[in-house]
C-alpha cells in the first residue's frame, strides 16, 4: 500500500484549491485501471485522503461516483473496496462493447477515415510486445479500442465507454497470463486498422465482431478457472 500511496502523492499536483470530487475520481479511476489498486483492495479514506490532500467529504463523494460506475463497492462495516467482477459482469461488458464498437464502425460513413490515433495505438502495442511488457500491451489494446470508439466523434459515447473500459481493466487484472491474453489481438488490431485504411468498413466490422467474441470466450475461460462463482475468493 505504501507504494500505491506514494503514487497518489505524485498526483496531488494535479489538484488545485478548487479541486472537485470529479477530479479525485478521475485520478482514482486511472490508478485502478493501471492496476495500482487491484480488485479486492480496501481503499483507506485516511491514507488516500492524506496522499491527495483532500477532505474526507470530497473523497467520499469520489468513492460514490466510482461506486456508481461499478469500479468500487461499499461493504457495510468493512469499507470501500475495488470491485471484483463476476463472469456475468464480464459477459455484460463484452455485450456492451459489441453493441457500441461495432455500431461505431458501421456508422463511419464514406472513407477516407482519420486513423492517426488508431495507428499510434497499434504502434504502442508493437513496441510493448517487442519489450515483453505484456501489461503495457494490454493498455495499448484498450487504447486501440478507445480510439476506435472516438472515430464516432461523440463525447457521450466516449464517456460511456470510458467507464466500460475501466471495468474491463478490472477483468484483466485477474488474468494470470497476460501475454496469452493480449498478444494474439495485436495482429487483429493491425488487421482492423488495415481494413479501415483501405476503406473496408464492412470488413473491419466483421473482424471486430469475431475479435470481441473470441476475447470474451478467453476471458470467461480464465474467470471460471480462477474466480468461479465466488469473486470474493480472488
Amino acid at each position: 500500500m505504501a507504494e500505491q500511496l506514494a503514487g497518489l502523492a505524485d498526483d496531488r499536483a494535479l489538484l488545485s484549491r478548487t479541486s472537485t470530487a470529479e477530479r479525485v475520481s478521475d485520478i482514482l479511476r486511472s490508478r485502478i485501471a493501471e492496476g495500482y489498486f487491484p480488485p479486492g483492495t480496501r481503499l483507506s479514506e485516511d491514507s488516500i485522503g492524506g496522499a491527495l490532500g483532500v477532505s474526507r467529504n470530497t473523497l467520499r463523494e469520489a468513492f460514490r461516483l466510482l461506486t456508481h460506475e461499478r469500479l468500487l463497492v461499499h461493504e457495510l462495516n468493512r469499507g470501500v473496496f475495488v470491485r471484483v467482477l463476476t463472469v456475468e459482469d464480464v459477459e455484460d461488458i463484452y455485450r456492451t462493447r459489441a453493441l457500441v464498437e461495432c455500431a461505431v464502425v458501421r456508422g463511419l460513413g464514406e472513407p477516407p477515415y482519420v486513423l492517426d490515433h488508431l495507428a499510434e495505438a497499434v504502434g504502442q502495442g508493437r513496441r510493448a510486445a517487442r519489450e515483453g511488457d505484456w501489461k503495457a500491451l494490454g493498455t495499448a489494446n484498450i487504447h486501440f479500442h478507445r480510439e476506435l470508439v472516438a472515430l464516432a466523434g461523440s463525447e457521450r459515447t466516449d464517456e460511456l465507454m470510458r467507464s466500460v473500459f475501466a471495468e474491463l481493466r478490472l477483468a484483466f487484472h485477474v488474468v494470470d497470463d497476460p501475454r496469452r491474453l493480449h498478444e494474439p489481438y495485436l495482429t487483429r488490431n493491425r488487421q482492423i486498422l488495415r481494413a479501415l485504411e483501405a476503406g473496408g468498413r464492412d470488413e473491419a466490422e466483421d473482424l471486430l465482431a469475431v475479435y470481441l467474441a473470441d476475447s470474451l470466450e478467453r476471458i470467461v475461460e480464465v474467470y471460471r478457472r480462477r474466480v468461479g462463482d465466488d469473486p470474493a475468493g480472488v
